[in-house]
């Protein structure tokens, strides 16, 4: 297999596109704080895409790693020895697959070489946008819109010479920035958050304030923090997925990527130093995400959690296998169309039962096999943001909310940490303590709801509620997820 790096683009085998653009002749524009999987599936490739028009060449990007630890390590190895390039297989539904040589990334500066030298990027005048993808539950802001000043890493960021947090490095180079004359950028939350602009917002602009009041006020003054609604499904990739996709695309690539085919960007055109020709390689401009955000954040990205805890309860791993269960697609269905749909108000270009359609058929793209573990993970963040507003609309309403009850159910016996047939679930959720995690061994059923994770849905003050999922959780124990799934 050949390798791949800039030496070799010329030498990949013809199946594989490569890009179009003379990667030399790219400057950074953007930089990006979090080049994970995702980005690289989904902007990475937009930008791709815009790098092969005219004009377009100051739109490059230096992706930022500012976590310490193993794989931080090995990214920075890979980004280094392939040149910052990496592959991209798409896969539809029908089992066809596009695979392309990504070189948007231009430049990948690591922690591992200090922080100073990621400040430092950050403040280059050429730097007009700042995007990051750093999780949902990364902003540190509580459910009151407020930065959590108190948190034991922020408090000792806000102490150090050289900040290490997202909020500290940019604040820190927007404080250089505002001093030699080079102005403000724009920074664009990816992470799928409500109102994700205002969330990053908050968040830059709480710590700027705490660290430096004048410079918090101008940060607040001259930043744009749009919103932004993000969509493709891109699946963690394990060493054998690794073997796999170079087998199949003839590259030695360290750190492949893959994704269904379908992707969307829509982002509010707010940007105050300037931007890429986004239009013309098919994201969406607008004066309001909201709409669209509210859409996937409730339908798909409800509808990929539901699917998981209710799919791990009964044996499931992978999303493909568990639409392949026709009481989960059942559930799924009424889920989107019967509790969710009447709740929205989508954009004119949205047709909510074609949507609920399509997010059922991307779930069953067998190519892409996303994890159900993966989408479980990190709940503490998640559910509040995909499930909440829904709960507490239904339960307002005195709507049916047997489904909303049934899958809370499925989530707190899999944070027990096996399925039903007793097998190990192994489910990440770095926002929640031990103390908190412990909540869901407790002896009384319904002693999750009294997380904090839980306020504003309305459960608290809805007995009809409560018993349902105390009597799911139960029943789940006694005679099985499959049996109390068939009464829904």
């Amino acid at each position: 297999m050949t390798g791949l790096s800039n030496a070799t683009l010329h030498k990949l085998p013809p199946e594989v596109l490569t890009p179009v653009y003379d990667r030399k002749s790219v400057f950074v524009g953007i930089a990006h704080i979090g080049v994970g999987n995702f980005h690289r599936a989904h902007q990475a490739l937009y930008i791709d895409h815009i790098l092969g028009r005219d004009g377009q060449k100051d739109w490059g990007i230096a992706g930022l790693g500012i976590r310490q630890g193993r794989r931080e390590e090995e990214r920075a190895e890979a980004f280094h020895r392939q040149d910052g390039m990496f592959t991209l297989t798409e896969f539809a539904p029908d089992n066809t697959s596009t695979i392309r040589a990504v070189g948007s990334v231009v430049r990948y500066v690591s922690c591992l070489d200090g922080y100073e030298p990621i400040i430092a990027q950050l403040a280059d005048p050429a730097i007009r946008i700042v995007s990051l993808t750093i999780t949902e539950g990364g902003y540190f802001v509580d459910g009151e819109g407020h930065f959590r000043l108190d948190d034991p890493f922020i408090a000792g960021d806000l102490k150090r010479e050289v900040p290490e947090s997202a909020f500290g490095l940019v604040t820190e180079a927007l404080r250089r920035r505002r001093e030699s004359g080079a102005g403000p950028f724009t920074v664009l939350c990816c992470d799928n958050l409500q109102h994700n602009g205002r969330v990053a917002q908050a968040a830059f602009c709480g710590f700027a304030e705490a660290r430096d009041a004048s410079l918090g006020a101008w940060i607040r003054e001259n930043v744009s923090f749009p919103s932004c609604m993000v969509d493709r499904i891109a699946p963690s990739v394990t060493d054998e997925d690794i073997r796999r996709l170079d087998k199949e695309s003839g590259v030695d690539d360290l750190m492949p990527v893959y994704s269904e085919d379908f992707i969307q960007w829509v982002i509010e055109d707010k940007f105050c130093a300037g931007r890429p020709e986004f239009e013309a390689v098919g994201v969406q401009m607008t004066e309001n995400v909201e709409p669209y955000e509210q859409v996937k954040l409730r339908m798909l990205n409800a509808g990929h959690s539901v699917l998981a805890f209710c799919g791990l309860m009964l044996g499931y791993r992978k999303v493909d296998e568990a639409v392949g269960d026709a009481r989960l697609i059942a559930l799924l269905e009424r889920f989107l169309n019967d509790d969710v749909a009447p709740l929205l108000s989508p954009p004119s270009d949205i047709n909510l039962a074609a949507y609920a359609a399509q997010v059922v058929h991307r779930f069953r793209n067998h190519a892409v096999g996303d994890q159900l573990e993966r989408i479980a993970s990190d709940s503490f963040s998640k559910l509040p943001v995909f499930l909440g507003q829904t709960v507490h609309e239904l339960i307002r309403k005195g709507s049916d909310t047997r489904r909303e009850a049934f899958a809370l159910a499925c989530w707190a016996e899999c944070e027990c940490g096996k399925d039903g047939k007793g097998n190990p679930i192994e489910i990440s959720e770095p926002a929640a303590t031990d103390e908190q995690k412990a909540v869901f061994k407790d002896s009384n059923l319904l002693a999750v709801f009294d997380l904090p994770m839980f306020e504003g849905w309305g459960i608290a003050d809805c007995q009809t509620f409560r018993e349902m999922f105390r009597h799911y959780r139960s029943d789940i124990r006694s005679k099985g997820p499959a049996r109390v799934l068939s009464t829904l």
